[in-house]
């Protein structure tokens, strides 16, 4: 089934907890005019979770509740998702995905700051070190629509929001 062409690109931002993904949403958001679709307060707001894994001291996402709850909201497009895997998501809703990285020293203390500890951390640690999150991109999304960011300074928040919507216009150029 050939989907209707949106006038605005979904775009995916996915990576590691604690790399900058919701920084870099809400300054994206602000500067786009987009909707920023944080999963995790979608999930929570729409009654998305299911029972509570106490070894990663958080909820279990119903995620084909999820996906029926967030159908509807990226037919039009202009929104930017915000969440640790990619691979649920259809393939068919997103023109973009950026990957956010960030080295694991900055990453540690970022999650660390956050109450992080014991398996949580060192699973969340682990994840970047493997690439586990830019692999299931890969894995799930053709390869140019991929963009890896690295995001350790304030800097480079200011150079990866200015990539994203240096990205959009070009988008736009090329799809309108």
């Amino acid at each position: 089934m050939e989907q209707p062409k949106r006038h605005l690109p979904n775009i995916l931002l996915t990576g590691t907890p604690g790399v900058g993904k919701s920084t870099i949403a809400k300054q994206l958001a602000e500067r786009t005019n987009f909707t920023w679709r944080d999963v995790s307060r979608l999930a929570e707001e729409h009654n998305c979770l299911d029972e509570y894994d106490s070894q990663y001291e958080c909820p279990f996402l119903n995620e084909d509740k999820l996906l029926d709850v967030m159908e509807s909201m990226m037919k039009k497009g202009g929104n930017i998702v915000d969440y640790h895997g990619s691979e649920l998501f259809p393939e068919r809703w997103f023109d973009g995905v950026f990957v956010i990285r960030a080295n694991n020293t900055v990453l540690y203390d970022r999650l660390t700051a956050r109450g992080y500890t014991g398996k949580k951390l060192e699973d969340n640690i682990q994840c970047e070190i493997f690439e586990t999150l830019l692999e299931e991109a890969q894995s799930a999304y053709k390869p140019e629509i991929i963009t890896e960011l690295r995001n350790e300074t304030e800097e480079n928040i200011i150079d990866n929001v200015n990539t994203i919507v240096n990205w959009i216009e070009r988008w736009k150029e090329e799809n309108l």
